[in-house]
């Protein structure tokens, strides 16, 4: 590995100077940070950083190495990775390659030496934004017109570009529930969490039409995590429409935000996301706080239009498919983090309750979710 002189520009023309350590191509999209203070595999396999530059905050990446089982889908999504101190190496006990030697290998940019401080005080202010590595040799004019050509997160449909293109099955073994999902990015993780429960699990592009989601007779239909703007995915919403009502519907994530919106509800962009795995989300069931991990950079509107909920108390919406309550709040900025369906079966949550990486509070919602599957079986 070899670093050389780089910098991070965005779109506001604000710059970051630092050394480049990752594969030797510039990359742009979207520049947003998570607060985790590991799982950076995780993090940059994870689908839903498609389209984006992920910043860590916390200060030391790469001390563990990476390692297969620490994959959260086949390859990096990630667009570059930005970093305060790199560190490259592969003694830790599960390591099998160093960190920036596996993002070279997988093409990823990165940048270390950044003062990430700063980096995340400007985007707090100003939003998440289009950004870019270049070269130090680069000029600003040249770099801050590739930056502007990228496409905005707004609108953007990246649920094709992470969605594969044939249905996969997993846990044939197992005599659980059959779960139809529609795959717009799904993590591993969420997989291993439900196989793991004994469910048989069918994995669907997010082209998929209600006719052929329901064409095994699935106990449940599950809407998966993913990357992009939930406002542009209108064919999936049409078809988790057709199918609300006839099965059970849960979503996580993105899933919630499309589920949200089947039942006739908005969606906004939030200012700079939520990405990292201490978030306080409230049960206003149980009234317990979970620490939650979660990577989204949408959120669903509150009952009355607003963007935050300041009770609470299991509000309710009035949807397209009857009485929806709200049974999780964000106790950072109050924005929506769940909704149980009362009138037709389902729910979702806009957090990761397979936490991987992250704490293990929400895990329960696994089982809740197959011991609702299973009550209700046909």
């Amino acid at each position: 590995m070899s670093e050389r002189p780089g910098y991070l520009l965005l779109e506001d023309g604000a710059r970051f100077d630092g050394e480049l350590c990752g594969a030797q191509a510039a990359g742009t999209g979207e520049v947003v940070f998570t607060t985790g203070m590991s799982g950076y595999q995780e993090s940059v396999t994870d689908p839903s950083f498609a389209g984006q530059i992920v910043a860590f905050t916390y200060p030391h990446i790469g001390n563990y190495g990476v390692s297969t089982a620490a994959m959260e889908s086949d390859r990096a999504h990630a667009r570059a990775v930005v970093m305060r101190s790199a560190v490259n190496r592969e003694d830790a006990p599960t390591a099998e390659r160093a960190w920036l030697d596996w993002l070279i290998d997988c093409g990823i940019p990165a940048i270390t030496e950044v003062d990430t401080r700063a980096l995340v005080r400007h985007i707090r202010s100003a939003g998440s934004m289009r950004g870019g590595l270049f070269d130090a040799a680069v000029a600003r004019e040249q770099a801050l017109e590739q930056v502007r050509a990228e496409p905005p997160m707004a609108g953007s449909d990246l649920a094709r570009v992470v969605s594969p293109d044939a249905v996969s099955h997993h846990g044939a073994s197992n005599d659980g529930p059959l779960i139809a999902a529609i795959d717009t990015g799904i993590k591993l993780s969420i997989v291993r969490e439900l196989t793991a429960r004994g469910a048989r699990l069918d994995l669907h592009p997010c082209t998929v039409s209600p006719e052929e989601l329901l064409a095994a007779d699935p106990d449940a239909v599950f809407l998966a995590n993913g990357p992009g703007d939930p406002a542009a995915l209108g064919y999936i919403v049409d078809t988790v429409r057709e199918v609300v009502g006839t099965r059970p519907v849960f979503g996580i994530c993105l899933g919630h935000q499309l589920l949200c919106r089947a039942l006739g509800l908005e969606t906004f962009k939030l200012p700079f996301g939520h990405r990292g795995a201490n978030h306080p989300v409230k049960d206003l069931r149980s009234g317990r706080i979970e620490i939650t991990s979660q990577n989204h950079g949408f959120a669903v509107a509150a009952p009355d239009g607003g963007l935050r909920v300041e009770r609470d108390e299991p509000v309710r919406w009035e949807t397209d498919f009857g009485a929806a309550e709200l049974s999780h709040v964000n106790l950072y900025d109050r924005t929506v983090e769940g909704l149980t369906l009362l009138d037709v079966p389902g729910g979702t949550v806009q957090y990761h309750p397979e936490a991987g990486p992250g704490p293990h509070d929400s895990l329960y919602l696994f089982d809740r979710f197959l011991d609702q599957v299973r009550a209700g079986a046909r």
